[in-house]
């Protein structure tokens, strides 16, 4: 077995008895899959990479190694080209390490139990909607996970057949499982009161949830949110998601509450939040930094991403409009926006509706 010697490297065995690289700096942060052998200047490339995207940089765009050393015009192979490709370098950081591991987890995937083929070596001009249809059920248990390999798979066949790789798109006609699920827990207004009884004003953990409540922005903008991006009070920012494509720059008012909160709080030089080592955050690094300071308050199915919800219930519930949830939170369509909307004139239409549903009063017939 070749001795690793590099830093943060580790092994593991997945449940097909494969071993695998990853690199991980601490635990709790999430695992970044190597695939190149140790001790060779492609491995050297991928580790790098590894390195800056835990540490919340942009990798180096990948030179696609690794799709001229799979069989040519397979599953795999095609994966790999697309993730070399110029399309998928202009993804944020985020969603190309996202999209990465929902693909590469596919590779190893049998193509039907009992069939040791696996799907990495599957000829393009095999996969069917069927196939895919394998791939997606086999994380029947969780549909989010399983959409989201669709998803992915749809974008990589819209990409190949652009390049005259493939034909036709199979995975757009493997519809999505239903989930039954509206993602992650929205905060109560209790939960909100029970984290900053906890967190009080001058911690950082309060200074985190009141960016996070009073901003609507998502994590991936909050990590980054200083005071070079007040101007007259107000925050001007081109959000993370979707930047290199469809940038989305949004102006928020400095909400009273909010500035006294980052007055009384200790804060970095160019970002408010800011780690032990006085680094700025990554952005996995703030959500486990996040889930932990709520595990502490009592909140364990709580998150980050739950109060960006929070402040839109909060908003829509205050009577804003459809298209002003839209300006606050970047959205481009009225399709989320309207999922607030709609939920508040449900609750003022339930209220009202318990109110005529009482017992009439007397002198009322």
């Amino acid at each position: 077995m070749i001795a690793i010697n590099y830093p943060y490297v580790h092994r593991d065995v997945d449940r097909h008895g494969n071993v695998r690289l990853y690199f991980r700096r601490r635990k709790g942060e999430r695992k970044i899959r190597l695939h190149e052998q140790p001790g060779t200047s492609a491995f050297q490339s991928e580790y790098d990479a590894a390195k800056a995207l835990a540490a919340g940089e942009r990798p180096a765009p990948q030179t696609g190694v690794r799709a001229k050393m799979l069989k040519p015009h397979t599953y795999a192979w095609m994966c790999e080209r697309y993730m070399a490709s110029v399309e998928f370098r202009r993804l944020n950081p985020t969603t190309q390490a996202a999209r990465r591991g929902l693909l590469e987890a596919t590779y190893d995937e049998p193509i039907a139990p009992g069939k040791t083929e696996a799907f990495r070596d599957f000829p393009i001009k095999r996969l069917t909607p069927k196939a895919i249809r394998v791939l997606r059920d086999r994380k029947a248990e969780f549909p989010e996970a399983a959409n989201g390999r669709v998803k992915a798979i749809r974008q990589v066949f819209t990409w190949a057949i652009a390049e005259e790789h493939a034909t036709a798109n199979p995975a757009r006609d493997v519809p999505y499982l239903r989930s039954g699920s509206e993602g992650f827990h929205t905060w109560e207004i209790d939960e909100v009161e029970q984290f900053e009884r906890w967190h009080p004003v001058g911690t950082k953990a309060r200074l985190a949830l009141a960016l996070l409540m009073y901003t609507g922005v998502r994590r991936s903008d909050v990590v980054g949110l200083g005071r070079q991006h007040i101007r007259d009070g107000w925050f001007k920012i081109t959000v993370q998601k979707n930047r290199a494509r469809k940038p989305v720059t949004i102006e928020l008012p400095v909400l009273p509450a909010l500035a006294d909160i980052i007055a009384a709080s200790p804060t970095g030089d160019l970002t408010f939040l800011v780690t032990h080592f006085g680094k700025p955050f990554s952005f996995y690094g703030f959500g486990n930094w996040f889930r932990r300071r709520c595990d502490e308050a009592g909140l364990k199915h709580c998150t980050a991403h739950g109060l960006r919800k929070a402040g839109a219930v909060r908003a829509a519930e205050n009577g804003a409009t459809t298209h002003e949830l839209m300006a606050i939170f970047g959205w481009h369509t009225v399709k989320e926006a309207e999922r607030y909307t709609q939920a508040a004139r449900r609750k003022h239409l339930a209220s009202a509706a318990e109110r005529l549903l009482g017992r009439p009063s007397q002198g009322e017939k």
